[in-house]
């Protein structure tokens, strides 16, 4: 999942990224609200961190637009004003939640997770495709009795690939959706990671795989026997 963070505070917005990539997420971060606009415009995130006090758009300027786009992303508002006054005034101008700074990183996380669940419609913690299983709580991924681990970008990678199965995707799109566009990863780490979960797959026996279809990208597929 995508997550989008504006906060001027560059320490914070550093600390929320560290934080939320522990729990298997991709980041992008931005320190005002004129590239708040910008990122949105051009990657679909699943979730918003926005802060009211912003250097050139302020959060809540940024908050009103993104809802005059007519997108229903989640938006979680952080900020230092924790007057009545300001929490109904981010409320009112669309705002899934709120949360005064400061802050316990264990309820942030809390309420990301909250909204990204809320999200798309979809509330599963665990995925199924044919026999195999992919546990979003643990990052395990089992198929009868076999079961194996996942490291964060393989985690994201095959959730995705899971909640879509046979969708094909380019690797261009799977770079912008798990690396972002703050990464300077090559896009050859798109095929070293689904090489990593390709054999992760065979561990366990799997009864699915990716497959690369010539010319498009990868695909999430029944195995062939």
């Amino acid at each position: 999942m995508r997550i989008l963070i504006a906060e001027d505070e560059v320490e914070l917005a550093k600390g929320l990224k560290f934080l939320l990539e522990k729990n298997k997420y991709t980041v992008d971060t931005v320190y005002d609200g004129a590239d708040a606009l910008a990122y949105f415009q051009g990657t679909d995130y699943d979730v918003v961190v926005l802060d009211i006090m912003m250097p050139k758009v302020n959060g809540l300027k940024v908050l009103q637009q993104i809802r005059e786009m007519g997108s229903k992303v989640p938006i979680l508002m952080l900020t230092a004003r924790a007057e009545i006054e300001d929490r109904v005034a981010g409320l009112e101008a669309g705002a899934d939640d709120y949360l005064p700074k400061p802050f316990a990183s264990r309820e942030f996380i809390a309420r990301v997770k909250a909204l990204s669940r809320r999200n798309a419609g979809y509330t599963e913690l665990c995925l199924t495709v044919g026999k195999v299983r992919l546990d979003c709580n643990r990052y395990e991924l089992s198929c009868g009795a076999r079961s194996v681990r996942l490291n964060n970008k393989e985690f994201q990678l095959l959730e995705l690939f899971m909640r879509n199965p046979r969708l094909v995707f380019s690797a261009a799109h799977l770079m912008d959706k798990i690396w972002g566009q703050d990464s300077a990863a090559d896009m050859n780490v798109v095929w070293t990671y689904v090489g990593f979960i390709r054999k992760k797959l065979k561990q366990i026996d799997a009864d699915i795989e990716i497959r690369t279809v010539r010319g498009a990208g990868y695909s999430l597929e029944e195995a062939i026997c």
